[in-house]
């Protein structure tokens, strides 16, 4: 059984959260606070962490710290926070996805399998260098790209982009992170580099760049690779 740990401080939301979950046969557990939370956290190891960032002790990227300093467990940000610039601190801190509320519970359960299934991944070795999509293929080891059977010349700005990207199927990968790992921390505001990068990526992989099917933008926060 999947386990849950709710981490907010609205009991109506919680038993909201708490009744969908268990219907669909999610195991949960429910922290009010922070210090509940990380508690909680070490003691049952839960799979995923549903995450409210304004708590009555401490923020909720605070909390996102306290877990990633010992854990991988997938944390989805569960928030009326609507600034880019808090979304962004959330997800460089550590979190996995962010949803704003108020949500359907639909987009949230999505969300979740989602978080759940990257956890489920087995680790890469050399064996998990290929990415196959229904357009076109990567050869990570070889650098290699092949889209309707011909070899697609990527540079090597653009290789390293996407070997980000596609390394963390799923997850938004936030602009800034994204700009220190390709350019460097002296770029990290350069968020136009992203733009044309993303747009020649799209030309060259995408079956309808316009409306990118696995290269997709976040608005305000990232970009994240679905398959």
């Amino acid at each position: 059984m999947t386990r849950v740990l709710v981490v907010e401080d609205d009991p109506q939301l919680v038993r909201a959260l708490v009744l969908n979950l268990r219907a669909r046969h999610y195991g949960v557990d429910a922290a009010p606070d922070g210090a509940t939370a990380l508690r909680l956290a070490a003691a049952r190891q839960p799979d995923v962490v549903l995450l409210d960032l304004g708590l009555p002790d401490m923020d909720g990227v605070d909390v996102i710290k306290g877990l990633r300093g010992w854990s991988r467990v997938p944390i989805l940000v569960l928030s009326a926070r609507q600034a880019s610039d808090e979304k962004v601190a959330a997800l460089d801190a550590g979190a996995d996805d962010y949803v704003t509320k108020p949500f359907s519970v639909n987009e949230l359960l999505a969300r979740l399998r989602a978080a759940v299934r990257r956890t489920e991944v087995v680790p890469a070795g050399p064996a998990e260098t290929l990415v196959e999509t229904e357009d076109f293929t990567l050869d990570l080891l070889a650098k290699r790209a092949v889209r309707d059977g011909r070899d697609v010349r990527l540079t090597p700005t653009e290789w390293h982009l996407l070997e980000i990207l596609v390394t963390s199927p799923g997850r938004l990968i936030t602009q800034k992170h994204l700009l220190k790992e390709v350019w460097g921390v002296s770029q990290s505001s350069k968020t136009h580099y992203l733009r044309v990068y993303m747009a020649q990526l799209r030309r060259k992989l995408e079956r309808v760049p316009s409306h990118p099917r696995y290269l997709i933008t976040e608005p305000g926060m990232g970009y994240r690779f679905e398959r």
